[in-house]
């Protein structure tokens, strides 16, 4: 467990969920199964937590207790397996979203900027799609919209024709020439724009949006009345996101509504703005810089 990062504003989530002895809990990403240990804490002979983690790898950190099932799948299919688990309605779900530090450090998985290794980028190495499939397939247009939307990489036009030059002699299968190819095209400072080059071709490998999407959906619908949502992100796109289903029960502007014009949100929410790290543990633990720790609580329908 050590290989993964330190869990992410651990005192904020405990407080969040609100963990009760007997419930049922879900930690969407498992990980290194730091925030999982915490809650289990807390859990009495009666409680569950059922884990779930797409990387193959993180199967290694499984916990041996009876209280503890970990799911090899991704988060979008949090419904079907925890029915499979009989395991509904749930009492609280914690996503901690993002990569983490074993993924980055590990140079064959090809996420990070410091190692020339394959470009891969895959969360689970049984999918097809590969970060070198997308930079040597996909067209100027395509590229631009990724590292657009998903990077908000201020010269994408322009990183994305020479990109689609450079491969037309030569393959980018690697890191490192992904890294010579955009040299010449850095803007601000260099590692925050490698970051969101790296950043978007990730999130397209892995769906990251979509998935995240049918995660939200449904946790609405697996929680117990009065049951708590804890999401931490890392980047604005994600934070979006769940801000907007949170407060809307929509991923767009407006709120969600019924015939007669009813809202249809799902969610209360517990704290308007995002929690954020103290000083101390940005300190003690840099991945932490970025979070942002949303909390919200399911609406009874006779609320």
């Amino acid at each position: 467990m050590s290989s993964y990062h330190e869990p992410v504003m651990p005192v904020e989530v405990l407080e969040g969920l609100r963990v009760s002895p007997d419930g049922i809990y879900v930690d969407a990403t498992f990980g290194g199964g730091g925030h999982t240990r915490l809650i289990m804490e807390q859990l009495g002979p009666e409680g569950r937590l059922i884990a779930f983690d797409q990387d193959a790898d993180a199967l290694q950190n499984a916990i041996a207790d009876k209280r503890f099932e970990l799911v090899n799948q991704n988060f979008r299919h949090l419904n079907r397996f925890l029915r499979w688990h009989r395991a509904l309605p749930v009492d609280g779900i914690l996503a901690d979203l993002g990569i983490s530090s074993y993924q980055i450090n590990t140079p064959e998985r090809g996420f990070s900027i410091r190692y020339d290794a394959p470009l891969d980028m895959r969360m689970n190495e049984k999918g097809r799609l590969t970060a070198a499939d997308i930079v040597n397939t996909r067209s100027a247009d395509e590229l631009q919209l990724i590292f657009q939307e998903f990077g908000e990489v201020i010269n994408a036009r322009t990183l994305a024709q020479a990109i689609v030059t450079t491969r037309q002699v030569d393959p980018i299968l690697s890191t490192g020439r992904l890294l010579e190819v955009v040299a010449p095209f850095i803007k601000g400072r260099k590692n925050k724009y490698l970051a969101q080059v790296f950043q978007a071709l990730r999130i397209a490998v892995n769906d990251e949006i979509q998935a995240l999407k049918d995660f939200l959906e449904q946790a609405a619908e697996v929680l117990k009345p009065g049951g708590r949502l804890v999401v931490i992100s890392y980047h604005s796109l994600e934070d979006r996101l769940v801000k907007n289903f949170i407060r809307k029960g929509g991923f767009g502007r407006e709120t969600i509504k019924d015939f007669y014009g009813n809202p249809l949100r799902p969610f209360r929410e517990v704290n308007k703005k995002p929690l954020l790290p103290r000083a101390e543990e940005i300190e003690r633990n840099p991945r932490s810089r970025s979070a942002r720790l949303r909390i919200a609580e399911k609406i009874s329908k006779d609320a």
